[in-house]
C-alpha cells in the first residue's frame, strides 16, 4: 500500500493531499495488474469508473467521428469518467502497452469522493474543463479535414475535367501541325500567283478568325451537306472533316467556288488540307485556351476561399464570399441545381476571420443541395437590416420536420449517413457564427426552407 500511496503521490491532482484522504481514495479503488495488451476499459461500455495510471505505457484506441484514433498515455494521469461528466460510455478503449498497474474507482463513490476530498474535486473538474476544451478542438480539427476532405474531391473532378481537355488538345495539335506543314510545303512547290495566294489567305483567315454564335444543329447540318456536296463535285471526296468545320462556322458554299475558280484540282486541294488543319488549330487553342482560362479561374476561387496570402482578420465582401463558395462546390450544383441569386447592390462588409465564413456558407449550400437530393432550386440572397447583414440561404427541398428542427445545432446530431456531407456540422457553423457577434435562425416548411445568418456591419474609415 505504501508503493502505491507514493505513486498515487505523482499524479498532479492527488499531489500535496492529506495523507488520510489519499488512504480512503485507495481504500475505495481496486488496482489492477495490467499485461501488454489487456484493456482497463472499453470504447462503447458504460461510463462507470475512473481510472488513475500509475505505471507502465497505455494507448487510448477506437472510432471518434468516423475516424481512428491511436493516442499514447503515460502515467499521471486520471482518465475515464470524472465528477460532474455527463459521458454514458466509455469514447475509447484503454490498453496497456506494457506491464501496468491502474487504480480503478467507480463512479457510484463520487458523492463521498465530493465530500471527503473536497480539493481533489475541485482539480477533477479542472481537469474535465481542460479534456473539453481538448475534444472541442480536436473535434474541429476532425471536421476541418473531413471538409477539406469533401471540398478536395469535387475540385480534384473539377480540375481534372480542364486539364484533361487542354491535354487532349496539345496533343491533337501535334498531329495537325504536321498535316498543316505538308501541305505549305506542297502549295510552296507550286507556282501560286500572288493573286491566288491572296485567296487562300483570305479564305483561310475568315474562316480562322471568325466569331459569334454558331448556327443550330439544323442549319448546321443541311449546309454540312451542300459543302459536302461541293467538294465531291470538284473531285475531293474525303474532306468530309473540312466540310463538318466550315458548316460549324457558318461558312457558305459560294465563297469555296471561289477557291476552285481561282487553282487547278491538286493545288486546290492542297489548300483545302492547309486550311482545313487551320480551323482545327484555331479550334483546339480555343479549347485550351478555355481549359486553362477554368483552371485559373479554380485556383483563384480556392485561393479566395481560403484566403490564402491574405490577412487572417479584415473586412470581406459577403457576395464575394458567397461567390467563391459556389464556385468551390459547383461540382454539386451543375447536377441539377438551379441557383436563384438576389444581391443587395451595395457593398456588404463584415469583419471575418480569414476563411470561417466561408465555411458557413459551404455547410449551408451543401445541406441545401442534399435536402433536395441533388435538384432543385438553391436561393441565395443578402440584404442590409438596421446594423446588421442578412444573408439567406434557401432550397425548395422537403423541409426540416418538427422533431428534427429542435436537434439540428447539437453537437455531433445528423441526419446523414457515415461519409456523407462536409463534415461540419451546424454546431460548428453556430460556434462561427457567435465568433463573429452574429446568429442564425431557420425557417422551414415543404418546399421553402431558409437559414438567416445575421452579422453585424464592419466598421470603415
Amino acid at each position: 500500500m505504501a508503493e502505491t500511496s507514493e505513486l498515487l503521490r505523482r499524479v498532479p491532482q492527488f499531489a500535496d493531499l492529506p495523507g488520510d484522504q489519499i488512504d480512503w481514495f485507495l481504500s475505495q479503488s481496486k488496482e489492477l495488474q495490467l499485461k501488454p495488451g489487456e484493456a482497463y476499459s472499453r470504447q462503447g461500455d458504460p461510463a462507470d469508473a475512473m481510472f488513475v495510471l500509475l505505471e507502465g505505457d497505455f494507448q487510448w484506441r477506437g472510432e471518434l467521428a468516423g475516424e481512428s484514433i491511436v493516442l499514447d498515455r503515460k502515467p499521471g494521469e486520471v482518465t475515464g469518467i470524472l465528477p460532474f461528466s455527463r459521458m454514458k460510455t466509455f469514447t475509447l478503449s484503454g490498453r496497456a502497452l506494457t506491464d501496468a498497474r491502474v487504480l480503478r474507482f467507480p463512479s457510484a463513490l463520487f458523492p463521498d469522493l465530493l465530500q471527503k476530498m473536497p480539493e481533489l474535486a475541485r482539480r477533477l473538474v479542472g481537469l474535465m474543463s481542460d479534456r473539453i476544451r481538448e475534444t472541442t478542438r480536436f473535434e474541429q480539427q476532425l471536421d476541418r479535414l473531413a471538409a477539406l476532405g469533401k471540398l478536395s474531391a469535387g475540385l480534384a473532378h473539377e480540375l481534372n475535367n480542364p486539364a484533361s481537355a487542354a491535354k487532349r488538345a496539345a496533343s491533337q495539335l501535334r498531329a495537325i501541325l504536321k498535316r498543316i506543314r505538308d501541305a505549305s510545303h506542297e502549295l510552296g512547290r507550286r507556282d501560286l500567283t500572288p493573286a491566288q495566294k491572296s485567296e487562300i489567305e483570305k479564305l483561310e483567315a475568315s474562316l480562322t478568325q471568325v466569331e459569334g454564335p454558331p448556327p443550330d444543329a439544323l442549319t448546321a447540318s443541311a449546309l454540312e451537306e451542300q459543302l459536302d456536296s461541293l467538294l465531291r463535285s470538284h473531285g475531293q471526296k474525303d474532306l468530309w472533316q473540312l466540310a463538318a468545320d466550315l458548316a460549324r462556322k457558318n461558312f457558305r458554299p459560294e465563297a469555296l467556288e471561289h477557291l476552285f475558280a481561282a487553282l487547278d484540282a491538286d493545288s486546290a486541294r492542297a489548300a483545302l488540307v492547309r486550311i482545313s488543319a487551320s480551323v482545327e488549330i484555331a479550334d483546339l487553342l480555343n479549347q485550351i485556351e478555355s481549359s486553362t482560362g477554368r483552371i485559373s479561374d479554380l485556383v483563384g476561387a480556392i485561393k479566395e476561399y481560403t484566403f490564402m496570402d491574405q490577412s487572417p482578420v479584415q473586412n470581406v465582401d459577403i457576395v464575394k464570399t458567397l461567390e467563391t463558395t459556389l464556385t468551390i462546390l459547383n461540382h454539386k450544383l451543375k447536377r441539377g441545381v438551379s441557383v436563384q441569386r438576389d444581391y443587395q447592390k451595395i457593398p456588404l462588409l463584415v469583419n471575418s476571420f480569414g476563411s470561417e465564413l466561408n465555411q458557413v456558407w459551404t455547410n449551408l449550400i451543401d445541406n441545401a443541395i442534399d435536402a433536395m437530393g441533388g435538384k432543385g432550386e438553391l436561393r441565395v440572397r443578402t440584404y442590409r437590416e438596421d446594423d446588421c447583414i442578412v444573408v439567406e440561404i434557401g432550397d425548395n427541398g422537403p423541409g426540416i420536420s418538427a422533431e428534427v428542427r429542435p436537434h439540428i445545432f447539437e453537437p455531433f446530431f445528423t441526419t446523414k449517413g457515415v461519409g456523407e456531407g462536409t463534415g461540419l456540422g451546424l454546431d460548428t457553423v453556430q460556434r462561427i457564427i457567435k465568433k463573429h457577434r452574429g446568429n442564425i435562425q431557420v425557417r422551414s416548411e415543404p418546399g421553402n426552407t431558409r437559414f438567416q445568418v445575421w452579422l453585424p456591419v464592419a466598421e470603415t474609415n
